[in-house]
């Protein structure tokens, strides 16, 4: 496998996403519990909306045959009001004072709006001409029983929930969200806030790729810490599975150093290996397999690298699996250079740049200086990743690059 020549980004994450589930599980949700979550099925609408005839504004309903010569005047009937609809029906010379939102009743056929009118409290002498059909919402304007208005894959929003409400839904079925688990690696981690040796580090990128499981919908289980042994290995694989994760993120240990042991652990327990090398800076080790049910995502242990890789493959395989219609949509878009750079070797490139938009309205990225994968300072000053192509040519400040952005908390 060491031989193996490693694959490209795009293939990478083609076989990513094509052992993904096709049929994720599906849980009912009330609608106050659907923000966010992934629509299982077409939904379609239990009524019609309206499901009658209502006025679009403050006025009165009549005949519009009575009020195309004027002067006239119209006998004053009733009200008419949302809830509360007039039962009887407007005959000639006849109208109903009615309100926004409230049912039009039989025989009216337009509503006069009451800025042009003149009432006295038994009549009303109108000022204006009015058409067939004006200023009434016929039944079915904005859907009918039966119409599928959500699609299967459909993020819920305010705005589709709301919707799903008006369709006369009280619950929602929903994708179940995918459990993540994340175990991160290495004898020289510490957890923020513990005790820490002179020769450790505070262990970050666990958090990092948590944030980004919640960002795609997926619920984040987080291991803890397994030394650089078997037996810790072993005792973090057995969590995942005990926890019933659909993936287990491990963190570093993905290399071929002595004392990168994740992938022989994780052979060793059963794992069908499917690549563990790509063709990409930063991130060029990652295991990729199954164990069981259970898909294996090792991503490096540089902060740098695994926040990218994170970025390209997890949150893809996460919206994947939580049954978004387009999971591997591009994400990539165009912006030009705000500073040179150099040829590319055989690699594709992901470089940490800020991103302004210049007086043109065009993006312009500008990659950071240090590049190094472990400098999460820099990571975190980055708004996009610059996309390279392997054997890219020198480039020039003002030249057409492709970017791709940064996921933030709210997008």
């Amino acid at each position: 496998m060491s031989n193996e020549k490693p694959l490209s980004v795009t293939e990478a994450r083609a076989r990513i996403l094509a052992a993904a589930p096709k049929i994720p599980d599906v849980e009912t949700v009330a609608l106050t519990d659907a923000l966010g979550r992934t629509l299982a099925v077409d939904l379609a609408a239990k009524r019609t909306q309206p499901p009658i005839a209502v006025s679009a504004m403050d006025g009165y309903a009549l005949r519009a045959a009575d009020v195309a010569q004027l002067p006239a005047q119209l006998t004053l009937i009733g009200e008419s009001a949302a809830g509360h609809g007039f039962a009887g029906l407007v005959d000639s010379g006849e109208c109903v004072r009615i309100f926004t939102g409230a049912p039009v009743p039989q025989g009216a056929d337009a509503v006069l709006m009451q800025e042009y009118v003149k009432a006295d409290g038994t009549t009303i002498t109108p000022q204006k001409n009015v058409p067939s059909g004006d200023f009434i919402r016929a039944a079915g304007l904005d859907f009918s029983e039966g119409d599928r208005l959500l699609p299967a894959g459909a993020i819920l929003g305010p705005v589709e929930i709301a919707l799903a409400a008006a369709m006369d839904h009280a619950t929602l079925p929903v994708v179940r969200r995918p459990r993540i688990a994340i175990l991160a690696t290495g004898d020289e981690l510490v957890r923020p806030g513990q005790p820490i040796g002179p020769d450790q580090i505070v262990a970050s990128n666990s958090f990092a790729i948590a944030a980004y499981v919640q960002l795609a919908g997926g619920v984040a289980i987080d291991l803890g810490i397994a030394g650089d042994d078997f037996a810790a290995l072993e005792a973090g694989i057995k969590a995942a599975r005990d926890a019933k994760a659909d993936v287990l993120v491990t963190l570093g240990g993905a290399s071929v150093g002595d004392h990168d042991l994740v992938k022989s652990a994780l052979t060793n327990e059963g794992m069908e290996l499917g690549f563990w090398r790509i063709a990409m800076r930063p991130g060029r080790p990652l295991i990729h397999g199954r164990l069981g049910d259970m898909l294996i995502l090792g991503l490096p242990g540089n902060p740098v690298s695994a926040i990218v890789c994170g970025v390209l493959f997890l949150l893809p395989l996460v919206r994947a699996l939580n049954g978004e219609a387009q999971p591997d949509a591009e994400t990539s878009e165009s912006a030009i250079l705000g500073a040179p750079l150099r040829g590319n070797d055989s690699r594709q490139d992901f470089l940490r740049a800020t991103l302004r938009i210049n007086e043109s309205g065009v993006p312009v990225a500008t990659p950071l200086s240090a590049q190094d994968s472990s400098l999460l300072r820099v990571m975190a000053q980055a708004q996009c990743l610059v996309v390279r192509m392997p054997q890219a040519p020198e480039a020039k400040a003002g030249d057409p690059c492709r970017i791709i952005r940064l996921p933030k908390a709210g997008m």
